[in-house]
């Protein structure tokens, strides 16, 4: 195909229209979780109801996440892309001007909706226009670095609007991101011919994977609030059991499958699955725990809990687009993942040091720079070893893959952690209630001791993420020369994805 062996001429301004859809979408986490409080009180949410907020849209981007990853294969990622921004945008506009929090938890959803067809969309772009190892290497670092830093930037930006603003404009602020970015993919963005997939939908593997992925994250949702022995909660596993069991014989006999399992067949992408959806459990334990930390134990305002996390955005940074960009053609995958998840397992083991009077020079800002130079280095990789060897029909379905594990690692997170958290702070309350003078002191010092705790389980996963990497993931250096976009072989290189942790609500 002669007219796709050459590079897209436009292709690096469409990584900036791309990167700054990703942005909206990372920024939308921990933006609206800063607002939470603040939406909380103006819309009369009840504190059993609150959670919806954030669980309205995690139900709907992870459960939807494989039908718009097929969606972009299907009906054109480019289209998929700017509709999924459009629907974005509208939605927010929605959230933005509720008057009732069935409004608001009707907009949360609808964000999830388009975000579900968005995040594949955007990813699977960037797999068939950047073809060449080196350039890929380089604009996976500048994507990946945008988006691994969002979160920490969505609390700067969320602190900054619901402080000075109000709530709304958590909302309002997606608008001429999404604007601008629709508008900049719709006139830049020239999609390969030749790398869809026409096939027709698999309606039973829809089905069954949205519901399946639905209970399984509604079930860690359930179990942070209900405690993991509830009810809902363990019928909400289940039915996610039997419903993914179910789709998975469907996949293995359909003759257009929703998710190929030759997807998920390779070693390689396996153990890149696993080791960066073990990750974003461990991450989680970071932007959770560190926020109330500072907030409520030190008495920082939403602005400065946002600044306070400006070493780790600079970290992530540096070990995307300095260290794991310029080796990445150099060296093999596990020899920059392995290191990378052990050294920010050195700098969560220094959070594990937590006390009521911790420095933050000391510890703190270290401890974030040693976190995000690790997963910088180690993301950068895993982002684009996630599809290889994947077809570029497949593209969308594999980004789909890789954004489905991090949302449910996300989900697995915080249920996990604030769990094992919650039950260290009351049982270090209930040792030491009997000859405490200070009650509140008391009450800060379980907290940190809760957060510690849970803490020293983040270091073990990021440790045993470590481990994967090193023993699953095989492939040598990325380096060769360019690949026609339009070619389907399996082994084919532009079939190379790079996948983002996206964060979970």
């Amino acid at each position: 195909m002669p007219e796709t062996a050459l590079p897209d001429p436009k292709r690096w301004r469409a990584l900036v229209f791309i990167a700054l859809a990703q942005l909206m979408v990372v920024l939308d986490a921990t933006i609206v979780n800063v607002a939470l409080p603040s939406v909380q009180e103006s819309l009369d949410i009840s504190e059993g109801n609150k959670q919806w907020v954030i669980t309205a849209y995690a139900l709907a981007f992870g459960g939807l996440l494989l039908f718009g990853g097929r969606i972009a294969d299907l009906w054109g990622r480019k289209r998929t892309f700017v509709a999924g921004l459009i629907g974005f945008a509208a939605a927010s506009a929605i959230g933005g001007a509720a008057t009732s929090q069935a409004m608001m938890f009707g907009s949360r959803a609808l964000q999830g909706v388009f975000g579900a067809l968005l995040a594949p969309a955007a990813l699977s772009l960037l797999a068939v226009m950047f073809t060449e190892a080196k350039e890929r290497a380089k604009a996976f670092g500048i994507y990946g670095a945008i988006a691994g830093g969002g979160g920490a930037v969505g609390l700067i930006l969320g602190g900054f609007l619901t402080e000075y603003l109000n709530w709304r404009w958590t909302f309002f602020v997606n608008i001429p991101f999404a604007i601008v970015a629709a508008a900049g993919a719709y006139f830049v963005i020239r999609e390969p011919a030749g790398s869809r997939n026409r096939s027709a939908l698999d309606i039973p593997g829809v089905v069954l994977s949205t519901l399946g992925l639905v209970a399984l994250v509604y079930g860690f949702t359930r179990a942070e609030s209900d405690g993991w022995s509830d009810g809902v909660t363990v019928s909400m596993f289940v039915a996610s059991v039997v419903l993914l069991s179910a789709f998975i014989v469907v996949e293995s006999k359909v003759k257009a499958p929703l998710l190929p399992l030759r997807v998920l067949a390779d070693r390689n992408r396996g153990g890149v699955y696993l080791s960066l959806g073990l990750a974003v459990i461990a991450m989680f334990g970071l932007f959770l725990f560190l926020t109330y930390y500072l907030q409520v134990v030190k008495g920082f305002s939403p602005v400065k809990t946002g600044f306070a996390f400006l070493p780790m955005i600079v970290g992530m940074i540096t070990g995307s687009t300095q260290i794991g960009t310029r080796l990445m053609t150099r060296v093999p995958p596990r020899l920059l993942m392995g290191p990378g998840f052990l050294v920010a397992a050195v700098g969560m083991l220094l959070l594990t040091q937590l006390s009521i009077d911790t420095s933050y020079a000391g510890v703190i800002l270290p401890a974030q720079l040693l976190l995000g130079l690790g997963m910088g280095t180690a993301f950068m990789p895993a982002m684009s070893m996630a599809t290889h060897g994947v077809e570029p029909r497949d593209s969308g379905v594999a980004s789909a893959m890789v954004n489905t594990s991090q949302q449910v690692g996300g989900a697995i997170g915080i249920a996990l952690l604030n769990t094992i958290a919650a039950s260290a702070t009351t049982a270090y309350a209930a040792d030491h209630k009997a000859g405490a003078a200070n009650p509140k002191l008391l009450e800060a010092q379980a907290l940190v001791h809760g957060y510690s705790s849970a803490i020293w389980w983040a270091v073990g996963i990021l440790v045993i993420s470590a481990g994967i990497a090193l023993t699953m993931v095989t492939t040598r250096a990325q380096s060769g020369a360019p690949v026609a976009a339009g070619d389907g072989g399996a082994g084919s290189e532009n079939g190379d994805d790079v996948k983002v942790p996206v964060i979970a609500h």
